[in-house]
């Protein structure tokens, strides 16, 4: 009888849990000219279609297509066409997502996305980020601007570093004493400005105890293959900052 009641209470669960949609790669960078896939499971065949967003860095979330596995081709939405994607199944639950000859606007967030019957909801694949890189573009240009003098009266501050870069879509990465940081930091979206360019900002909050004890902070922002970085302590900074 437990076993039956546990099976039941299984079953129920199962059913009623929305669909995990699984995409990758989570990152992958091109050049430009090339092919790009990108491939998205949907768990299990009870969708009706799958639908792909192309989300830039600040901007709405921009309808691509939407593909069935027993369909031939997909559909587009306004301002994509068959000249520049396409999508296909190789089972009823794996989908790809095609990129004929990518061009540096397609640097993108691409999700994919499906309704779910059983939970009545929609659901989203965790995106990929796709980076297209032209060797013609120069690399980010960062300041990175030390804590106030008022925030250094706490216990914590924060380091600011913005990027001029010639595109949206940029991944930045804090650094202290060269190891990776995940905690306390806040990015922007990129603006961009008259001149054509692009500026993100992105804060790193730190205890002001490890900036008086003078560890070198490093913020890094890489544009496809372009990167650059810039550090900063406490002992490089003008006094009276």
């Amino acid at each position: 009888m437990l076993w039956t009641l546990c099976s039941v209470i299984a079953a129920l669960t199962y059913a009623d849990a929305a669909t995990v949609l699984t995409q990758t790669p989570a990152v992958h960078t091109v050049s430009t000219g090339q092919q790009v896939v990108l491939y998205c499971n949907v768990q299990r065949d009870d969708v009706q279609y799958v639908f792909w967003y192309k989300q830039v860095s600040g901007g709405t979330p921009q309808y691509v297509l939407k593909f069935y596995h027993t369909h031939d081709l997909p559909s587009f939405g306004s301002g994509f066409s068959a000249d520049q994607f396409s999508s296909k199944a190789t089972s009823n639950i794996d989908y790809q997502f095609i990129i004929k000859q990518t061009e540096a606007a397609d640097s993108a967030v691409y999700h994919c996305s499906t309704w779910d019957t059983s939970a009545e909801e929609w659901v989203f694949g965790q995106g990929t980020k796709l980076f297209v890189t032209d060797s013609s573009l120069p690399p980010p240009v960062l300041t990175v601007f030390p804590p106030s003098s008022s925030e250094l009266q706490s216990n914590t501050a924060s380091l600011v570093c913005v990027s001029r870069q010639s595109g949206p879509f940029s991944d930045v990465t804090w650094l202290v004493g060269g190891s990776p940081v995940s905690g306390g930091i806040s990015s922007s979206s990129a603006v961009q400005r008259p001149e054509q360019t692009f500026h993100i900002s992105s804060s790193l909050s730190i205890q002001t105890s490890d900036w008086d004890m003078n560890q070198v902070y490093t913020c890094k922002v890489s544009l496809g293959s372009q990167s650059a970085e810039k550090t900063i302590s406490k002992s490089g900074c003008p006094a009276g900052e």
